[in-house]
Formats: C-alpha cells, sequence, structure tokens
C-alpha cells in the first residue's frame, strides 16, 4: 500500500493534548521543559481535587498521573473521571514501580505505567501509544503485570500492615530498602532530610521495627523493593 501524499485523505493529527498531575511544581516543570513542542500541555494540577476539575474543563487527550499524592492519589483522580470522561486516556508517571501501586492503577483504568526514569522521548513515545489506545509499561514492568494478573487476577492489593503507612512514608521506605541514602532520598523525593529521618522514624514505629535492615526485609517480602 502506498504512503499518501500531504494533503491526500486525513487530515494531519494535531499535537497531542496533554495534562500533568503531580503534586511536586519542580517535577511538573521539568516534565513540561522536556516534552517541550512534541506535545501541547494544557492544563496542570497538584492535588486530586484540582485534577478532576481541570481535567474535566480541558478534556485532554493523555493525563500524566503520579500515583502518590497527599489527599488521594491517581487512583483517586481515575476512579472520579472514568465514569463521566471515559474519552481521556490516563498513564501513570511515577518513582514507584512497587506491586500494589502498579496493579491499582491498572485495574482503576490506568493504559500504561511508567516510571520518571523514563527519557523525554520515551515518555513521548508513550504518551502517542496510549492516545492510540495501546497499553504501555516501563520494560521491568510489563513481564510483572502479565504474571500478577495471570496467577492472581482477583488477588486484593491491600495489606494491613501496609495501610497503616502514608502515601509518602510508602515512598520512603521504597527507597530506603533499594538502598538509598537519606540525602539520595530527599534530592528523589523533593523533600529535606530532616523529612526523611522523620518519615523513617514514623515507618519504624509503626511497623514496629528497629532498624532499616528488618524494613528492607519486610519490604522485599511484600515485593515493594
Amino acid at each position: 500500500m502506498s504512503e499518501q501524499e500531504p494533503g491526500e485523505g486525513t487530515a494531519p493529527r494535531g499535537p497531542l493534548r496533554v495534562f500533568l498531575v503531580d503534586d511536586h511544581a519542580m517535577f511538573r516543570a521539568g516534565v513540561r521543559a522536556e516534552l517541550g513542542a512534541r506535545v501541547e500541555v494544557v492544563g496542570e494540577a497538584s492535588s486530586v481535587a484540582e485534577a478532576v476539575t481541570r481535567i474535566a474543563a480541558t478534556a485532554p487527550d493523555v493525563v500524566l498521573l503520579d500515583v502518590h499524592m497527599p489527599d488521594g492519589g491517581g487512583r483517586a483522580v481515575l476512579e472520579a473521571m472514568r465514569r463521566t470522561h471515559p474519552q481521556v486516556r490516563f498513564l501513570a508517571l511515577s518513582v514507584s514501580d512497587a506491586a500494589e501501586d502498579v496493579i491499582g492503577l491498572i485495574r482503576a483504568g490506568a493504559r500504561g505505567y511508567v516510571t520518571k526514569t523514563i527519557s523525554p522521548e520515551e515518555l513521548t513515545d508513550a504518551i502517542r501509544r496510549v492516545a492510540d489506545g495501546d497499553a504501555v509499561f516501563s520494560p521491568r514492568l510489563a513481564g510483572f503485570v502479565l504474571d500478577a494478573f495471570a496467577s492472581r487476577p482477583d488477588a486484593p492489593v491491600a495489606d494491613p500492615e501496609l495501610d497503616q503507612l502514608t502515601n509518602r512514608e510508602r515512598e520512603v521506605l521504597r527507597l530506603l530498602a533499594r538502598g538509598y541514602a537519606y540525602k539520595e532520598i530527599a534530592k528523589e523525593l523533593y523533600i529535606s532530610i530532616k523529612t526523611v529521618e522523620t518519615h523513617v522514624s514514623n515507618v519504624l514505629r509503626k511497623l514496629q521495627m528497629s532498624n532499616r535492615y528488618e524494613l528492607s526485609r519486610w519490604a522485599a517480602d511484600r515485593r515493594l523493593v
């Protein structure tokens, strides 16, 4: 089949309209700058309530959605929007690659899940693929998602002990279990080292553990690392 010349057939597709949801202003600014002219960023939000209102007003093609935010996170946005705006597609963009986060967002209706280590070119490609109806995952997550749904399709993602922790405490726990130093965790999450120390103390207290090595084993047992 020969390719159409410009001007023949359907009109060329304009830039994809993208909306950013993340509670870190610096991260949103970085994503906007990295995407550049590849897409049209039509809006952004830092909370669930703000995201629901602005997504409804702008009707983007794709929403880039953080998993954890102080007031409920990406899943709350998805659950609020999918009934009223089914045409909007969601791509999770998160620092977390934990089992319950990936499965939870996909079950809630996200079309893909990529981590924040993704390059601008790869992110642009993922956005376009999600807009076209494809499912997109970071390479190390794709096999995990298939295995999880095949072997435990109805398995609950809740964990009574894990549910004690706030979203931020979970993020700190995962990075700590991966061997990050407090300074590295602070840089990754855009918080102070003192705040990291406070979160670690809270996690140790809630889980009744005494050191980071016990936390690492606990996180590994739950496939959070």
